[in-house]
């Protein structure tokens, strides 16, 4: 009976790990989008809900923001606005206008960063304060927004 080397051995856990990655990715290939979808969309009820209930900790900041309109109407509905987005990310068919939707609103939620520096940064340009963090993560909803949207046209999920 002849004895593995232990260049065998590395290939057999080699061979072992390539076919626990391969399950581990495609379970992240089927189940990343519609996670995301909903992950998103969550967010967006939510923190939506919250400003229509009059109960945002983002309306303070949002009134300073807008002069334009009363923040007593404008807050609630941003809130209904943001409850549309959501709704509509987890309806597959109306994913485009939900995204149309987020793309109209993201570029309001940077616009205390040049209106009010001072609640946003600690020091400016890198020290953000708790709601400038809250404004950066949008960052990170533009790039769902845009794997989402990429997805409108295909059947991957």
């Amino acid at each position: 009976m002849a004895t593995e080397t232990v260049s065998e051995r590395v290939r057999t856990y080699r061979q072992q790990f390539d076919r626990i990655d391969e399950r581990i990715t495609a379970w992240m290939n089927r189940w990343g989008i519609p996670v995301l979808r909903a992950a998103v969309a969550i967010v967006f009820v939510w923190f939506g809900a919250l400003k229509l209930f009059g109960v945002s900790p983002a309306a303070e900041l949002v009134a300073a923001t807008v002069y334009l309109v009363p923040p007593e109407l404008f807050v609630p509905i941003l809130g209904v606005w943001e409850i549309l987005i959501g709704l509509s990310l987890l309806y597959r068919p109306l994913i485009r206008v939900g995204i149309f939707l987020l793309f109209l609103q993201l570029p309001g939620t940077f616009l205390p960063i040049v209106l009010l520096p001072g609640v946003v940064f600690t020091i400016f340009p890198y020290g953000l304060t708790v709601e400038g963090q809250y404004i950066v993560k949008n960052l990170v909803i533009i790039g769902a927004a845009l794997v989402i949207g990429s997805t409108v046209r295909s059947d991957l999920e």
